[in-house]
């Protein structure tokens, strides 16, 4: 059949198939859990060289005012979506009180709790997303140092080029990106093996008992989802003028993707090519938006770290101020751009929290046994809410092309001619 060629269909089968198996070998079904270990390491080894190539060349390529243009315009839309989602995260949290009669049980590891200890002040926070060795960050994965570095890198290449006229080092580095892109796609391709591995590890160890402790929690964590989703298509529809009804199509494959692997990184990859090829937002405002949404765009993380507040002191029997709120918002914000989006960094994310606001530690534990099921919510909003972004900013700039989100021309998004796109940015500043 052609629809099982889809690789969203493959993917979709494995992790139905996973679950499945793992549900009926149980524990047996950890000895495949270094298989999908791997599927995620091969695509988690390519992320730094594929962010930092995309904002240097997305940079890079803009003449003019059009850099901090498109700056503006993406940190706007990011920032005031994640101030939105925290928000919204409070006032379901407390109509639905998900923290109301949570029954603590089990060991919280130590080591959590000596890690969030560990955990600076805002300033300090601040400070290290400017690092003093950027091949040091890359080593570690830190993507806020990372992107800053890469930022200023396209910047001053571009300032480079205006004087020399010399767009070797720019070539290069696009050339840098399409192989890394290439070799991800080969990656990819064996997706429905590693999902499958991941879930039946999962399903073997887990199961789904554990989710009914927490039902509320989950449920207040996807009401949230759907809402802040229906909230970017309505300001996506209102904006840009394109027809919604096409939005499922194109956003199946990374949602697919997105929610079996939990993780923003591992489906970056697919949303930068399908932003491109399906949507229509051309590659410079992709590779540039998508790559600063990657460590900032995370609104369902915001989300879902402010649920994590108001649940913590709601099974804890807490009584949070006015100051304890705003500061829960805004620290669910700042872990938002200060977290790489890879599976397993929530347990030490909650112990921060529950740290900085006083909050029970014992709660933390409950949250932690259910975060994958949470991390699939987080994820779906995560990725596609970069997409929207993407649209609006591209919409503002008349880079986005409307022919290819209606299905009448295609576009691959392994060709990038720079020097098009540098007039079309210049049209664009003429325009405004």
């Amino acid at each position: 059949m052609k629809s099982l060629s889809n690789p969203a269909v493959q993917i979709g089968i494995g992790a139905i198939g996973g679950l499945a198996f793992g549900l009926i070998v149980g524990d047996w079904a950890g000895n495949l859990k270094f298989i999908g270990d791997i599927f995620i390491r091969l695509i988690q080894m390519s992320i730094v060289p594929l962010v930092m190539a995309s904002v240097i060349v997305a940079t890079g390529s803009m003449a003019g005012a059009g850099t901090g243009k498109v700056a503006l315009r993406t940190f706007t839309w990011m920032l005031g979506f994640s101030v939105v989602a925290a928000v919204l995260a409070w006032g379901l949290s407390v109509a639905i009180r998900p923290g109301d009669g949570m029954v603590f049980s089990g060991n919280l590891d130590s080591s959590l709790k000596a890690s969030a200890d560990k955990a600076l002040g805002w300033q300090d926070t601040l400070l290290n997303f400017v690092s003093t060795n950027v091949f040091n960050a890359m080593s570690t994965a830190t993507m806020v140092p990372i992107i800053i570095f890469s930022l200023l890198f396209g910047i001053s290449l571009r300032k480079q080029i205006n004087k020399t006229g010399d767009t070797s080092v720019l070539t290069f580095i696009d050339q840098i990106q399409q192989i890394v892109l290439t070799m991800i796609r080969l990656v990819m391709t064996l997706a429905p093996i590693g999902v499958f591995c991941l879930l039946a590890a999962l399903a073997g160890d887990v199961g789904f008992a554990v989710v009914t402790t927490t039902l509320k929690y989950l449920g207040t964590t996807l009401l949230g989802v759907v809402l802040l989703f229906a909230l970017f298509v309505a300001v996506v529809t209102v904006r840009t003028r394109l027809d919604p009804r096409k939005l499922p199509e194109k956003l199946a494959e990374q949602t697919t993707i997105a929610i079996t692997t939990t993780s923003s990184a591992v489906t970056f990859p697919t949303v930068l090519k399908n932003t491109v090829e399906k949507v229509g937002v051309s590659q410079k405002i992709a590779n540039f938006t998508l790559s600063i949404g990657l460590t900032m765009g995370s609104y369902g993380a915001v989300l879902n770290y402010m649920i994590v507040v108001v649940f913590l002191a709601q099974a804890g029997g807490v009584d949070l101020s006015i100051g304890q709120i705003a500061l829960g918002m805004g620290l669910a914000i700042l872990l938002n751009m200060g977290t790489i989006t890879v599976p397993g960094g929530f347990p030490v994310v909650a112990m921060f929290l529950a740290t900085s606001l006083d909050l029970p530690f014992e709660a933390v534990g409950l949250l932690i046994a259910v975060d994958w099921f949470a991390g699939i919510f987080r994820t779906f909003l995560n990725v596609n809410g970069d997409t929207f972004v993407a649209m609006l900013v591209s919409n503002a700039d008349n880079e986005i092309d409307r022919d290819v989100y209606n299905g009448t021309k295609t576009a691959t998004a392994e060709e990038m001619d720079l020097d098009e796109h540098s007039d079309m940015m210049a049209r664009a500043d003429r325009a405004d």
